[in-house]
């Protein structure tokens, strides 16, 4: 097993007053050359956007982004016909293919948006543009981490044009669980929400990041109530 935590103290941050993000891997002008992509994770951004506020239409193509509210109401626009609002309990994809243009904005006006903001390489190129949304608060479970994407068009969550499985999991204190991994070659990415969890022997706590490969199996232990995002994705 091999693995390397980036705390959450170490992300890049940026704040433009509009717009407070971190960001656990390099993006716009924070680079770090050990920390440019996790596997096919190319981008993980904490973002917190102000009342009213938000970003502009801009392009983007040959990426899957995922969008997971956790705060507030995000406005969603994109020249492939779609106008949506997301909020907590639902997660955001879109594959950006032959190109894309959308913008995201703060519905409130009296209370910021928290999202993270992630990025995925797919493992095929120039795809035709797809959208989709959904809510997850029906598929929760407590003390078990579920689904909330994958690679198959049937399965529960959204889908991706890659090898990937994110999980959810809210966690009661003391709970000891184990995560499988799915996919031959693949590696998982552990971000903690909330709360503080032992991962393999290692204490996470809030906004900390793992990364865990050459392992069949990760064991994760509540050292308080915890919510925890799982991203497993090929490493090559």
């Amino acid at each position: 097993m091999k693995k390397v935590i980036h705390e959450a103290s170490s992300r890049g941050h940026a704040n433009h007053g509009w717009l407070n993000s971190y960001h656990t891997f390099s993006f716009a002008n924070y680079f770090n050359p050990e920390r440019v992509h996790f596997g096919k994770l190319r981008v993980l951004n904490d973002d917190m956007v102000a009342p009213g506020k938000g970003f502009g239409t801009h392009p983007h193509d040959n990426m899957e982004i995922i969008s997971i509210p956790l705060e507030g109401d995000l406005e969603h626009k994109d020249s492939i016909g779609n106008t949506t609002v997301i909020r907590e309990g639902d997660v955001q994809v879109m594959s950006a293919g032959t190109g894309v243009y959308h913008s995201e904005y703060n519905k409130n006006s009296d209370q910021q948006v928290k999202f993270l903001q992630i990025w995925v390489f797919p493992d095929k190129q120039n795809v035709e543009p797809r959208y989709d949304q959904i809510s997850i608060r029906d598929v929760a479970v407590q003390d078990e981490f579920y689904q909330i994407l994958s690679p198959n068009t049937d399965d529960q969550g959204v889908w991706v044009h890659q090898q990937a499985w994110f999980h959810l999991g809210d966690l009661s204190e003391g709970v000891e669980t184990e995560y499988e991994l799915k996919g031959k070659g693949s590696g998982l990415y552990v971000f903690v929400l909330e709360g503080k969890v032992e991962v393999e022997g290692s204490e996470l706590n809030k906004r900390d990041g793992m990364g865990i490969w050459d392992t069949s199996s990760v064991h994760f232990h509540a050292l308080s109530p915890a919510r925890i995002l799982l991203m497993e994705v090929p490493m090559n």
